[in-house]
């Protein structure tokens, strides 16, 4: 489908959205005074600006008065009932503010919310629309449909998809004839007939299924298609029925169009192209057409052919007719522009992920009902912080004043930066209450990419006043201004679009510099200044926490797997012990280990931390190494597209002198046979003592795979080092089942691994109210494949899919012991989904070793005889499946009878 872009121009200068409409007319008695074209003109650009604006966070539009008025003027009823109409006639207040400042003007644009519109209705539609192009028929009028009756409309289209049709309107044209009412009902006698006389009068009037149109005297054609693009539609979207060209809807009386004025085989084929051009959207799995005949009447005048007229009868629809494209605006980038059809419909329609099987074991952080147009829904696992948790624990407000975060980081910025604590205590000295947020780099916490120079960003949540962005300089930089405005419109947007804050918000911005003598200098922040309303000042600790709860959204959350199960966007948060591992000063931690305890999130750690490497140090994703043992592993990472991703084998085999940055996961099951692996990234990461590079190592002793030398440091080296103690991955059964093995694990560990670490288990953290299900079997191997093949089928019933289950063997030999008995077996159940390549990212069951699938988890686990040649390690191996499983662990140990 062709977008459209508007002319409208997306101010760069701001720390948020500002679209620049150009002169318009403001004052009610002014714009009367102007032309209807040009008054509907500058209509349409104000309502496109705030449709777009309303769509993409919010924002600002700004007018250049075209009037010469110095005193205060108003909008004018127009464009105020313009942009009513857009919020579905809320209150104006609600989505709008205005200010004059000298010959600008400007409306203050919230972002779009459904839960401040009528807050005892369910019609609340997603984004915000200029037209639906939806008409539907009621009685005898046409309408068209609003942004909430048309969700009502399709919302209701799609709960009753699977069902029947309603009721359909008579008349051989829909082949549903009932003989009893033939001889008594007139609309049938009359659409049975093959001509009509000049002036006879319909003996029926107009319904919920007729229509009479007359032809128009000029353009007969283009007047029939327009007549076509609105009546048919409607029609097709209510109960179908009739439109009778040619009749005056007053009188009755048949008056045609003149054979001398139309072609009747060129009419019938332009009105047949017309309804077959329509755009339909189906809610069911049928994909029909509109279903329609076109039959032209021969109008006869004392028995002399005179003209023609036209009876089009249509049926109901299953889904959706469109008579066009949605109008409704975004701003992608720098432009304004339109939303297909297909966005439109899949925006307006957006709803939370059902949950009700497959994830029941997480909670709503944010839920699409309530939050903005592009926000995505945000999830945690029971059992975890909640982001109000996160954010008390992250950012406190507390009534004692200000309040600096983090404090280690505050003392590191002041004691290396000296007159740093001067300046910042001017600029916030009469602050009585809120938070100032410390970061080496705002832009990089945002996925911006870092600026040389900067000493520190600081943000500052306080009360009676907007949120501020502070950036301070080692020195003036005519580049620090247009940095802090990027960052501070990043941070803007996605406190918006990805926290779901629904307030009215802006960022403003002020640069600061420390002078080469360190004497504490300031400056303003933004060339471009625009004063926002009192309303955007917070006024309260309410305000300031819930515009903090969204800033932990978007600090703390990462694209969940439940996203490629889910088939849409989802968002997990981060541990508050996780995040504070992942917000560390990557120039002042360009080493560590952290040990993770199974299931604690160590490669989404690994995942986000690479994220943060790339825009810390400004490098390309070939300069940045992940390096693992198994090669699922490696082509689950090698997806994510922001990093090289390579086996230990292979790492030993190539030159990697080039790579600027290490990342190393599942370290425990590396062993020395092809070298000494850390010596080596060692020697990369560490070849330029001036050019910081980060070597990050993640393990877990409890999950060592071999007894043969691991090759990393001894324990007393392993330093700087942290620990990961929240389990986050399994539900509560298999997490007790996990602990009951570690200490087994603790008691009896390998001789190539250190005692000291796994006392770990000790401070182990559960989610111990997420239900899933332990089952632990001894059956013989028929009995076995049989097990797995039933479970999966009901499983399967029950609205699990292929890609929720992996069946873990104790070798790769074993892989295919297992595998045809595995594959008859299931396709006696017909089912065709099993596959022994570990990519979960496809639509299919895996089967693969324990080994193969470290670092890897799937909802449902089913492992089969997981025992070992080397005594010594059966405990970690169990540790090792167990931990990959969500939801479900089957253990199926095989039996000799």
């Amino acid at each position: 489908m062709e977008r459209h872009y508007s002319r409208l121009v997306v101010e760069s200068s701001y720390s948020d959205l500002v679209i620049n409409v150009g002169r318009v007319t403001l004052g009610e008695s002014n714009r009367k005074r102007l032309q209807k074209v040009q008054r509907e003109k500058e209509k349409m650009k104000v309502s496109q600006a705030a449709c777009a604006l309303l769509n993409s966070g919010g924002g600002v539009i700004q007018l250049e008065m075209a009037n010469n008025d110095e005193n205060l003027v108003e909008m004018g009823l127009d464009l105020e009932e313009a942009l009513r109409t857009l919020i579905l006639f809320s209150n104006l207040q609600a989505f709008f503010e205005t200010k004059q400042q000298g010959s600008c003007y400007y409306i203050f644009v919230k972002s779009w919310s459904s839960d401040t519109l009528l807050e005892n209705t369910s019609v609340k539609p997603r984004i915000c629309s200029l037209s639906s192009s939806l008409y539907c028929r009621s009685g005898t009028s046409v309408f068209l449909m609003d942004s909430g009756k048309a969700f009502h409309f399709l919302k209701t289209k799609k709960t009753n998809a699977k069902r029947t049709s309603g009721k359909e309107p008579f008349g051989e044209i829909f082949k549903v004839i009932h003989p009893d009412l033939r001889d008594v009902d007139p609309t049938y006698c009359v659409f049975k007939k093959d001509h009509f006389e000049h002036g006879e009068v319909m003996p029926f009037p107009e319904s919920q299924f007729i229509e009479f149109k007359q032809f128009a005297t000029k353009h007969i054609e283009k007047y029939t298609k327009d007549t076509i693009l609105e009546y048919i539609p409607a029609f097709a979207n209510t109960e179908g029925g009739y439109l009778v060209i040619g009749v005056d809807d007053k009188s009755r009386k048949v008056l045609g169009c003149a054979k001398e004025n139309v072609d009747r085989d060129s009419l019938k084929k332009k009105i047949e192209e017309a309804i077959q051009k329509l755009s339909c959207v189906h809610f069911c799995q049928s994909q029909c057409q509109i279903d329609f005949t076109v039959k032209i009447l021969d109008v006869l005048a004392k028995g002399e052919l005179y003209g023609y007229a036209c009876v089009i009868g249509v049926k109901r629809f299953c889904g959706a007719v469109f008579s066009g494209v949605p109008s409704s605006w975004m701003v992608k980038g720098n432009d304004v522009c339109s939303l297909t059809t297909e966005e439109w419909l899949s925006m307006m329609m957006d709803t939370d992920p059902d949950l009700t099987e497959l994830c029941k074991d997480f909670e709503s952080q944010l839920s699409l009902s309530n939050s903005p147009p592009q926000s995505r829904p945000v999830y945690s696992k029971k059992g975890l912080e909640h982001k109000k948790e996160l954010q008390q624990l992250l950012f406190p407000v507390t009534s004692e004043g200000l309040k600096y975060t983090p404090e280690s980081l505050q003392e590191e910025l002041f004691s290396q930066n000296e007159g740093l604590k001067e300046l910042m205590k001017r600029q916030i000295d009469r602050v009585s209450q809120g938070i100032l947020i410390l970061s080496t780099s705002w832009a990089v916490d945002l996925n911006l990419e870092e600026k040389q120079g900067v000493i520190c960003d600081a943000l500052l949540i306080a009360q009676n006043k907007p949120p501020i962005l502070y950036t301070i300089l080692r020195e003036q930089d005519a580049e620090g201004r247009s940095y802090c405005t990027r960052t501070a419109f990043a941070l803007k947007q996605k406190l918006v679009n990805v926290g779901g804050y629904t307030g009215n918000l802006c960022i403003t911005t002020k640069v600061l510099h420390l002078s080469p003598e360190s004497s504490a200098q300031s400056s303003a922040g933004s060339g471009s200044v625009i004063d926002y309303p009192s309303s955007y000042h917070l006024a309260d600790i309410q305000q300031m926490e819930a515009l903090l709860q969204s800033l932990v959204i978007v600090l703390l959350g990462f694209r969940s797997l439940l996203s490629d199960q889910l088939g849409c966007e989802v968002l997990n948060l981060l541990t508050a012990k996780q995040y504070k591992i992942f917000s560390k000063n990557l120039r002042k931690s360009k080493e560590l280990f952290i040990h993770g305890l199974p299931g604690s999130g160590k490669t989404i750690m690994a995942i986000k931390i690479m994220e943060k490497i790339r825009n810390t140090f400004h490098c390309e994703t070939n300069e940045i190494l992940y390096i693992c043992e198994n090669q699922p592993l490696r082509n689950f990472i090698r997806s994510k597209n922001i990093c090289q991703a390579v086996t230990r084998k292979s790492f030993m085999k190539h030159d990697f002198s080039y790579i600027q940055h290490i990342i190393i996961d599942e370290a425990q099951n590396f062993r020395t046979e092809d070298g000494d692996w850390y010596r080596k990234a060692k020697t990369i990461t560490q070849r330029d003592v001036d050019c910081p590079r980060i070597l990050w190592i993640f393990l877990d002793y409890f999950q060592t795979s071999h007894v043969e030398h691991i090759g990393l440091p001894v324990l007393s080296a392993q330093y700087p080092r942290e620990k990961l103690t929240r389990v986050v991955r399994n539900a509560g059964q298999i997490a007790g089942y996990v602990q009951y093995i570690l200490q087994k694990v603790r008691k009896n560990p390998p001789c190539n691994i250190p005692h000291e670490p796994l006392k770990m288990c000790l401070e182990a953290k559960w989610a111990r109210d997420v239900q899933g299900t332990l089952n632990i079997k001894n059956l013989t191997l028929n009995a076995i494949v049989m097990h797995v093949a039933d479970t999966c089928k009901l499983l399967f019933e029950r609205g699990y899919s292929p890609k929720d289950v992996a069946v873990l063997v104790s070798t790769t030999k074993d892989v295919e012991k297992y595998r045809q008995k595995l594959l008859q077996a299931m396709r006696n159940k017909g089912i065709e989904c099993l596959t022994n390549d570990s990519d979960v990212g496809g639509d299919h069951m895996v089967l693969d070793s324990v080994r193969r699938f470290s670092g890897l988890e799937r909802s449902i686990v089913f492992g089969i005889h997981p025992s070992t040649v080397e005594p010594a390690i059966s405990y970690n191996i169990l540790v090792c499946l167990a931990s990959r499983a969500n939801q479900q662990l089957h253990i199926l140990w095989q039996c000799d009878v």
